[in-house]
């Protein structure tokens, strides 16, 4: 009976990775955001960022690789990026640091899907960066490390992973004293759905929304009510999400912690994003209502984040740097 279960299991695994694969080789554009998300992220993340010395997360990426290639010892620094894709944001990276003045670096970059990674690999050779870019195909379900790491980043792939323990285990084990392990990742409900207190705020926001609104660009379908859809029924689209947060909690210590979003995120995402418009003055208010809403019940502990930029360490007490005063801690949803 085991032997059975073991193999459903198996089967099911497999599936779910064929599905990844599939989608992520056929969109070369992963990483492709609506207008409107960027009117938001403007107005009101960038803000926050800023107050830690940075203006989007590709800029809270370099900075704190900047910190950890000027700590370091030995040549090259080691970096790791996990689930890295077709490396648009290493070689971006690799770029930056190229100008800053430093000791030789290289960034080792993880993915299952190797056709992804080659394309990645093809664009560093383009960009003039690919002494810095190895790549290495990798179930990251099964990954363990082999080497110190100067850092380990991690760019909107923890959501797509099922092992995440002894993922994390890993990182702790493999970053050198000084290392910091650096997330912007997406850590809500799994599957992307809403805990039952944030859909009730995105339910009454839909209602307000005209048909033209609620179109799903993506599956080209409109919906009378909100769809709360699961996204990881068939592929590991936010498999674990609510469970990054905690475990990171329990093996890490936070410099800092920037927690953001909730309720905002279906009206600025890929699926209905793309029927706000920045040029309405209807549209950009709103999408200021949703953000004051979210915002607000955020910070007063009604709803949780569900986005997350963080710069953690092992071995030493964390800086405890949290934006708007609200930990890690406070930003686990708990159970019902």
């Amino acid at each position: 009976m085991r032997s059975l279960r073991d193999t459903a299991r198996n089967l099911e695994y497999r599936f779910r990775t064929l599905t990844e694969r599939l989608r992520f080789g056929r969109c070369p554009t992963v990483h492709a955001l609506p207008d409107i998300f960027h009117y938001w992220s403007n107005r009101y993340l960038r803000p926050k960022l800023e107050t830690f010395g940075t203006s989007h997360p590709e800029a809270f990426f370099l900075k704190y690789l900047d910190r950890c290639r000027r700590d370091g010892e030995g040549e090259p620094r080691r970096f790791l990026s996990i689930g890295a894709g077709d490396c648009d944001i290493e070689i971006g990276l690799a770029g930056a640091l190229e100008k800053l003045e430093g000791p030789a670096f290289v960034i080792e970059c993880l993915d299952v899907n190797r056709a992804v990674l080659e394309r990645g690999r093809a664009k560093a050779a383009a960009a003039g960066v690919a002494e810095h870019i190895a790549i290495a195909p990798v179930d990251l379900n099964r990954w363990r490390p082999t080497v110190r790491y100067d850092a380990v980043i991690a760019n909107q792939s923890l959501h797509h992973i099922v092992a995440l323990e002894p993922l994390f285990d890993g990182v702790a084990r493999s970053l050198a004293p000084h290392g910091l392990f650096i997330v912007s990742d997406m850590i809500g409900r799994n599957g992307h759905k809403r805990w039952p207190e944030a859909l009730a705020i995105v339910d009454e926001f839909w209602r307000e929304l005209p048909d033209t609104h609620r179109v799903d660009r993506q599956r080209r379908k409109q919906h009378r009510d909100y769809p709360d859809v699961d996204y990881a029924s068939r592929g590991f689209e936010g498999i674990r999400s609510q469970d990054i947060l905690p475990l990171l909690v329990e093996r890490f210590a936070f410099d800092v912690f920037i927690g953001f979003a909730n309720a905002i995120d279906p009206f600025v995402d890929r699926s209905f994003g793309p029927n706000f418009s920045v040029d309405s003055d209807w549209d950009r208010d709103f999408i200021d209502r949703v953000h004051a809403r979210d915002e607000a019940a955020i910070l007063s502990g009604a709803i949780t984040p569900t986005h997350m930029l963080a710069a953690m360490c092992v071995g030493r007490a964390g800086e405890n740097r949290f934006a708007d005063g609200l930990s890690p801690q406070a930003a686990v949803r708990q159970p019902d």
